[in-house]
């Protein structure tokens, strides 16, 4: 079942409690190959991208034990070798294997074919860059990237080309335990990678700079165990704002990470949506869809997407589609990823008035008349999630074809909104 059937127009209420964050877990699970003591994870969101990982865990040796919230891992002191065919590629986090198998084995492979690699163009080439920089070496043979690290890792100081998380996250595995002192300049400082950097500092790690863009790590000989709780979701939490300031509903979202969210929420603000922070998270009412004007009137209202401390690039699409029924006409500035507004066309089937004016950049020019519509979306979870909340607005049924990349990140999403009073579900293609 890949496709969503929604019947809106409903006022979404109720109470949501926030998940653990996704990207604070999965380099965490990673990490934890570092030790060969026992780590104990807590508040753990239901990911399939966690449960393959861990599955490779079981399948070299690890002791593995999981509930609905928690994970508990054990190691092996003595892990050798890890066959390329256990490693699960097909998932991006799998890159942030890259420096915890180089640890244990002192080497990590994996096949390009011609469409590129299974791992993603974009994430690779700054991780290669980083282990290349902590003495590892590199053959590439045009299918075959080997690469190896026998004499194990050495500090160095590292310059990212951008903010790459995941970039960040493979220097701090590979520095933590490097000889010497490393420095990473340029480093990203999303709040999941604070955490990441807290996890593992609970480990016996020495890093210096935790939550701003200049990263020093001393290398220590050895890594500890932890017990560690995932931080919420804080694109989680503005998923659901976008969801009840959108439908007129009062939802009351329960998160601890609401002194995160002031930028973002001060952005739902400006396109008009009913969204405020509490002292127990975010609350959402019925939304104005006023959309607040500069000073400088000559000056279209922006919002803007760029590596944190900005406006997260993975809310952008929650926002346009929370946004179709803003009176007044809103610039949507992707900074990060190009092509990610394409699914622009999608919108224009509700009957939003949207323009698309180059490959980053989306202007809304005001609500027009909506209706109900079967859309497509993009092998992209947020933007299944933008044209959701698009639908959830609508009075009629729409359908969102090919949704089935949003239980990756959310498994009961659906089940979540049907608790608030959607009429939504999962229907056969």
């Amino acid at each position: 079942m890949t496709n969503i059937e929604i019947h809106g127009g409903k006022p979404l209420s109720g109470k949501i409690t926030i998940s653990g964050n996704k990207n604070a877990l999965l380099p965490m699970v990673c990490g934890s190959l570092l030790s060969s003591e026992a780590i104990e994870i807590s508040n753990v969101p239901k990911i399939s991208d966690g449960l393959k990982i861990l599955d490779m865990f079981r399948s070299i040796g690890s002791d593995v034990a999981q509930d609905d919230s928690s994970i508990n891992l054990k190691h092996l002191s003595d892990i050798t070798n890890i066959s390329a065919s256990l490693i699960p590629v097909g998932i991006r986090s799998a890159v942030l294997l890259f420096s915890p198998i180089i640890y244990r084995t002192g080497r990590f492979e994996f096949d390009q074919d011609a469409k590129g690699c299974a791992l993603g163009v974009r994430e690779i080439d700054p991780h290669l860059e980083v282990l290349k920089s902590l003495g590892c070496d590199i053959a590439y043979n045009g299918k075959k990237c080997v690469i190896t690290c026998l004499d194990g890792f050495k500090g160095a100081d590292v310059w990212l080309d951008y903010q790459s998380v995941t970039a960040t996250e493979t220097f701090l595995m590979a520095a933590t335990v490097a000889k010497g002192q490393s420095k990473l300049t340029n480093a990203a400082c999303e709040p999941h990678v604070k955490s990441f950097c807290d996890f593992l500092t609970a480990m016996g790690a020495k890093i210096s700079g935790i939550g701003t863009s200049i990263l020093t790590v001393e290398g220590v000989d050895k890594l500890s165990g932890a017990s560690i709780r995932v931080p919420d979701d804080h694109h989680e939490a503005a998923t659901y704002a976008a969801i009840g300031a959108s439908t007129g509903g009062i939802l009351n979202i329960e998160t601890h990470i609401s002194s995160e969210m002031e930028l973002i929420v001060r952005q739902f603000q400006k396109v008009g949506l009913n969204v405020e922070i509490t002292d127990t998270g975010l609350l959402t009412g019925p939304s104005s869809f006023c959309v607040q004007q500069n000073f400088t009137p000559e000056v279209i209202t922006k919002v803007e997407a760029a590596p944190w401390p900005y406006f997260p690039a993975d809310i952008l699409p929650q926002i346009i589609g929370a946004a179709i029924q803003s009176k007044g006409e809103v610039l949507y500035w992707n900074k990060v990823y190009e092509g990610a507004l394409f699914w622009s066309s999608e919108l224009q089937k509700f009957g939003a008035r949207v323009h698309l004016s180059d490959p980053h950049r989306l202007v809304m020019i005001g609500s027009g008349k909506l209706r109900p519509a079967t859309v497509e979306a993009p092998y992209i979870i947020r933007v299944v999630l933008g044209l959701v909340i698009a639908a959830l607005q609508i009075p009629g049924k729409s359908v969102v074809k090919k949704a089935g990349p949003i239980a990756r990140a959310h498994p009961d999403f659906i089940e979540k909104l049907q608790s608030l009073g959607a009429d939504i579900h999962w229907i056969e293609d």
